[in-house]
């Protein structure tokens, strides 16, 4: 039997993430004053833009690396969705921050399905189903 050291080592790797993440709540500032604020924000919706569209245009091609690009771009909106929940003020800027995650999320949704959905090139003449 083959052992997959990738896989070994990516789960080493979850294992060791939990006391980091442990050392991190316990000393990381509640607050921090952050440089090039709206740079990071930007990038993350040109992150989002443009995995939206190499999905886009690679789906309309038909090629099966537009799974990979879906499930980054599904990523990145949970990303998002999370940055802007954790660090809204409280009040219109939190329910401003909510509706942006909802579609967020809902972007992230569509991305799972066009990763997970089945690919198969078709034959020529056959029909979607599979039957001619």
């Amino acid at each position: 039997m083959r052992t997959n050291w990738t896989l070994i080592l990516l789960g080493a790797a979850a294992v060791l993430l939990v006391p980091w993440m442990v050392m991190l709540g316990l000393t990381l500032p509640a607050n921090a004053e952050v440089r090039h604020w709206s740079l990071a924000w930007i990038g993350l919706d040109v992150l989002m833009a443009t995995g939206c569209a190499t999905t886009a245009l690679l789906g309309l091609r038909r090629d099966s690396r537009s799974r990979l690009t879906a499930s980054a771009t599904a990523s990145v909106a949970v990303l998002d969705a999370w940055f802007d929940l954790t660090t809204a003020a409280s009040g219109s800027a939190l329910l401003q921050a909510a509706g942006s995650a909802v579609a967020e999320a809902a972007l992230a949704g569509l991305c799972v399905f066009l990763a997970l959905r089945d690919r198969r090139p078709s034959r020529v003449g056959a029909s979607p189903e599979g039957h001619s």
